[in-house]
């Protein structure tokens, strides 16, 4: 399956809730709901209960969802100890991107590699107690680096403000590249994400819980692009 275009460059805001935080009971209407409410794209969470304690979803929920939304991006955020056993699986049901964690691998080249063959875009990412730097080697071979801005596996976390100087630093360095934020995002922390760079946002429960998502993800968006519009 060709993958979706989720990426405009130089670099573009997208909006990415996470359905994790959604009603799982109703998938399919939960996730139309948030793409009528403005959505560029869809996160999906999935843990493995090693990488992460809590375990969420695999595969055949992901074939299921595209089925019946064939042309949505699907951003696969992959808290698993083993990131090179799901590539095909991930890649055969419908996957957009395979983003998975630089402190689960231990053979990153051949990780992008396999993520390539298996006609996904790549992403990297790295959890709060990581050094940014050591992205820095494979951002030529990826298409988007994630920063986590809480630890991962567990929702309901206070966003991390001390993050967003790995976001400045890669901002700086590379001016072009995608840059993700994921963990309480919404829109009293997302004026800092904005200005220190990020351009693709996930939020949890501040577009999911929220009565009008559409007004969360236009406020989330406004920060962004006018942040954008001063780079």
């Amino acid at each position: 399956m060709a993958a979706a275009s989720c990426r405009v460059s130089p670099v573009s805001c997208k909006i990415l809730p996470s359905i994790l935080n959604a009603d799982l009971a109703n998938l399919f209407s939960e996730s139309q709901r948030l793409l009528d409410s403005g959505a560029d794209c869809l996160h999906l969470d999935v843990m493995d209960g090693h990488f992460v304690p809590n375990l969420t979803f695999g595969h055949p929920m992901v074939s299921c969802l595209r089925k019946r939304i064939p042309d949505t991006f699907f951003d696969m955020h992959m808290m698993v100890s083993e990131p090179e056993k799901w590539v095909e699986s991930m890649g055969d049901a419908g996957a957009t991107q395979y983003t998975f964690h630089v402190e689960a691998s231990n053979n990153i080249p051949g990780l992008i590699r396999k993520i390539r063959e298996a006609n996904m875009k790549v992403g990297i990412g790295i959890k709060p107690g990581t050094d940014v730097e050591v992205v820095f080697p494979y951002v030529k071979d990826v298409d988007m680096v994630l920063v986590m801005t809480v630890e991962p596996g567990f929702g309901g976390q206070k966003f991390m403000n001390d993050m967003m100087t790995k976001v400045e630093l890669l901002r700086r360095r590379f001016k072009n590249l995608d840059i993700e934020v994921d963990g309480g995002v919404g829109p009293d922390t997302i004026d800092l994400c904005a200005q220190a760079g990020a351009n693709m946002i996930v939020s949890g429960s501040a577009v999911t819980g929220s009565s009008n998502p559409a007004e969360v993800i236009k406020c989330l968006r406004q920060s962004v692009e006018s942040a954008i519009a001063r780079m």
